[in-house]
C-alpha cells in the first residue's frame, strides 16, 4: 500500500510525581482499532446529526457568539494539549526586556518596595504594607495544602494571625525577622525538591525588602510547580472527558458553520479513491477486505481512516489547507513529516552504505550504531532553510568512506579502492534526490511500517521493521509510537464525523464529482477556527 502511496496524490498534495498514572495515560491512549470504534459508538452523536449538510450556507453569528466559541476553541485546544503532550508544563510568564510591558512592571514593582522600604524606615516602622504582604504570603502558603494537611495549616493560621500581627506592630512588639524565618521554613517544607536551593538562599537574605522581594520571586515558582504537578496528576482523568468535551465544542462550532468539514471530506474521499483505485489493481491490502460482489468494491473506514492519516505525513503545507479536524496538530504532523524524511535520508544512506561494505563490518553493531550517529549529526539541520542536502551528502559520503575504510582494516580486510570509493560517495550523493530509487524504496518501507503500526493492537507484539530499515527501526518506533496515539485520539474524538462522511461517499454517487470541482481558498470561517485555534498554543509547552 505505501508503495502506491508515495506515488498517488500525496505527492501532488505533497517535577512530575505520576510516573504512574503518565503509563496509565500511554496505554489508555494507544487502543485498538475494533475497541476505538466499538467505545465510539457507543456514546456517540448520531449519524444524521454529525452529517455535514452541504446545502446549508453560514448563518451570521453575533460578537457574543464569536467571543464564546473563540473561548470554547481556546480551551478545547489546552485541553487536548495537557492530554495530547506527555511533556506539557504551565510556563512562568516572561516578557521580553525591551517591551513597555516589561518597563511599566518594573517601574510600578520598584515604587512599592521603594515605599515599603521608607514606611519600615520611618521611626517609630510603620507595618500597614508589610502586614499586607504577610497576608498575600499566608493565603499563597495555605494554597499548596492538600485537605489532608491539617497540622500544616494550623501552624499557618497560628503564626500568620494577622490581628495578633497587627497589634504587635500597634505595640512595637512586631518581629518580621522572626515571621520571615518562620514563612522560609514552610516555603521550604512545601517546595518541590527543584526549588530546595532557591528556599535555601532565602535565609542568606538579612534586609527585609529584598528578602520579602525574593520571596514573592519563589512563592510565583512554586505556584507554577504546583500547577504542573495538578496537569500530571489529572491528565489520566482528563481522558475521557476530553474526548466528549472537544467533540461537544467541534459540534457547537459546526452547527454555526456548517461548511466547516469540506477539507476533512475531500482528505476522506481522496483516501477512498486510491484505496478503491488498488482495489480494482488486487493492491488494498488485507485490512481493507474482499471485494464485495454487490454494487462495487467495499472498503473498511478503519482502513481508510488509517489512510487518510499517513496522507498527512505527505502533506502539501503550503498549498493545501489542512483538514480541520486535525488543525490543533497541525504542527505535529509537520514535525512527524520532517522526521520522516530525515529518516528516509538516513536508511537510504546506511543502506547504500552497507551494501557495499563487506558483510563482517555491515553485520558489527557496534559500527553500524557509530556509523548511524555520524551521519544523524550531518543531517541534523536539514530542514532548516540555511541547510543544503547535497552539500551535506558530500560531506557524508567523505566522513563514511573514511569509517569503512578503517573499520575494514581493523577486520583484517583491504579498505575501499579508489574505484569503490568513488561509486559509494557518488550513490550516497545521489540520496539527495527525491527520486532516487533507494530512497524511494526506503520511503514506501517508512510508510509500511507505520501503517502496520496504526493497523496492530497495543496488545500485539509490535510490527518488525522491513528489510533494509533494520538500523534505524529505534527511531522509527520512536516516530510510530507518538503517531499512532495521536492518531488513536483523533478517531476517538472524530470518528463519528468520519464514519458519517465515509458513508455518504459510499451511498453518494454524486458526491465525488461536487468534490473534484475546484475549492477556493480557506473560507472565512475556516480561517477563523484555524487563527482560533493556532493562537491557543500561546499557552502551554513544546508539541510533541
Amino acid at each position: 500500500m505505501s508503495e502506491n502511496l508515495d506515488k498517488s496524490n500525496i505527492n501532488e498534495a505533497g517535577k512530575s510525581k505520576s510516573s504512574d498514572s503518565e503509563q496509565g495515560l500511554e496505554d489508555a491512549v494507544e487502543v485498538s482499532d475494533e475497541a476505538l470504534q466499538k467505545k465510539i459508538k457507543s456514546g456517540s452523536p448520531s449519524t444524521q446529526r454529525v452529517q455535514r449538510p452541504h446545502s446549508s450556507p453560514p448563518r451570521f453569528v453575533t460578537v457574543e457568539e464569536l467571543l464564546e466559541t473563540a473561548k470554547g476553541v481556546t480551551n478545547m485546544a489546552l485541553a487536548h494539549e495537557i492530554v495530547i503532550n506527555g511533556d506539557f508544563q504551565i510556563k512562568p510568564v516572561e516578557l521580553p526586556e525591551d517591551s513597555l510591558e516589561k518597563r511599566v512592571k518594573d517601574i510600578v514593582h520598584k515604587a512599592f518596595w521603594d515605599c515599603l522600604s521608607v514606611q519600615l524606615s520611618e521611626v517609630p516602622p510603620t507595618y500597614d504594607r508589610a502586614i499586607k504582604l504577610v497576608g498575600e504570603i499566608k493565603e499563597t502558603l495555605l494554597s499548596f495544602l492538600l485537605p489532608g494537611h491539617t497540622r500544616l495549616r494550623n501552624q499557618i493560621t497560628e503564626v500568620l494571625d494577622l490581628d495578633l500581627i497587627k497589634q504587635e506592630a500597634e505595640n512595637g512588639a512586631l518581629d518580621i525577622s522572626k515571621l520571615a524565618e518562620f514563612i522560609i521554613g514552610m516555603m521550604g517544607t512545601l517546595c518541590a525538591p527543584v526549588r530546595d536551593e532557591e528556599v535555601k538562599k532565602l535565609k542568606d537574605i538579612k534586609e527585609i525588602v529584598p528578602l520579602f522581594r525574593a520571596i514573592f520571586s519563589a512563592l510565583d515558582l512554586m505556584k507554577v510547580d504546583m500547577a504542573n504537578f495538578a496537569v500530571s496528576s489529572i491528565r489520566p482523568h482528563l481522558m475521557q472527558q476530553s474526548i466528549e468535551y472537544e467533540r461537544k465544542q467541534f459540534q457547537e462550532f459546526l452547527e454555526k458553520q456548517p461548511n466547516s468539514l469540506d477539507f476533512v471530506t475531500q482528505w476522506l474521499q481522496e483516501a477512498t479513491d486510491d484505496l478503491m483505485s488498488q482495489k480494482y489493481k488486487n493492491a488494498l491490502p488485507a485490512a481493507g477486505g474482499a471485494a464485495g460482489s454487490g454494487d462495487g468494491p467495499q472498503l473498511d473506514p478503519v482502513a481508510v481512516q488509517n489512510y487518510a492519516y499517513l496522507k498527512l505525513l505527505k502533506w502539501d503545507h503550503l498549498h493545501r489547507p489542512f483538514p480541520e479536524t486535525v488543525l490543533m496538530d497541525h504542527s505535529r504532523f509537520q514535525e512527524f513529516q520532517l522526521q520522516l524524511e530525515q529518516l528516509t535520508v538516513l536508511g537510504a544512506v546506511l543502506l547504500v552504505t552497507f551494501s557495499m561494505a563487506a558483510p563482517g563490518i555491515a553485520s558489527r553493531a557496534d559500527f553500524a550504531e557509530k556509523l548511524k550517529m555520524i551521519v544523524k549529526i550531518l543531517l541534523t539541520d536539514m530542514h532548516l532553510p540555511s541547510f543544503h542536502l547535497e552539500d551535506a551528502l558530500t560531506a557524508v559520503g567523505e566522513k563514511v568512506c573514511l569509517e569503512v575504510s578503517s573499520c575494514l582494516s581493523l577486520c583484517g580486510l583491504s579498505p575501499l579502492t579508489t574505484d569503490k570509493e568513488a561509486v559509494l560517495k557518488g550513490q550516497i550523493q545521489a540520496v539527495a534526490s527525491p527520486d532516487n530509487p533507494i530512497r524511494r524504496i526506503v520511503d514506501s518501507r517508512i510508510l509500511t511500517f507505520l501503517d502496520a503500526y496504526l493497523a496492530s493492537s497495543h496488545q500485539k507484539p509490535s510490527p518488525i521493521a522491513p528489510g533494509g530499515l533494520g538500523p534505524i527501526q529505534k527511531e522509527l518506533e520512536e516516530v510510530a509510537v507518538k503517531f499512532v496515539r495521536l492518531v488513536n485520539y483523533n478517531k476517538m474524538v472524530f470518528s463519528p464525523y468520519y464514519d458519517a462522511i465515509l458513508m455518504s461517499q459510499q451511498c453518494l454517487p454524486g458526491l465525488r464529482a461536487t468534490l473534484r470541482e475546484p475549492l477556493l481558498p480557506a473560507s472565512r470561517d475556516i480561517r477563523e477556527f484555524h487563527v482560533l485555534k493556532t493562537c491557543s498554543y500561546a499557552v502551554g509547552g513544546k508539541s510533541k
